[in-house]
């Protein structure tokens, strides 16, 4: 990672709702469509959008079936989006690890 941590944050994964989902996937395995619409409070709809942006990028499958007689959605994480999560987690890790550190002087800080 070179430059400010911040410039290795990727938008898809970054998006609150979306880093929730590929936790939850993460965490989970293969998780049931109505798991991360409850935990995330969210509206089916909402989640239906950001989950096609996570397909959309490889990051997610979505896997359409029955269980018994019920309609049912489910929510993989691919490698891509293992992949992606790790890479998140490890610049959010980084910026919070240049957070806690005592801050240069404010001299330093500007060059002089």
């Amino acid at each position: 990672m070179t430059g400010h941590p911040t410039n290795g944050l990727d938008d898809t994964v970054h998006q609150r709702v979306r880093l929730g989902i590929l936790t939850i996937a993460h965490e989970a395995g293969r998780v049931a469509f109505s798991y991360p619409r409850s935990n995330l409070e969210m509206s089916a709809r909402n989640l239906s959008q950001h989950l096609g942006v996570l397909e959309n990028a490889g990051l997610v499958t979505i896997e359409k079936g029955y269980a018994g007689k019920r309609a049912r959605t489910w929510v993989t994480l691919t490698k891509a989006g293992r992949t992606a999560l790790a890479e998140e987690i490890a610049h959010l890790k980084l910026l919070i690890s240049r957070v806690e550190q005592p801050g240069p002087q404010p001299d330093q800080a500007d060059g002089t």
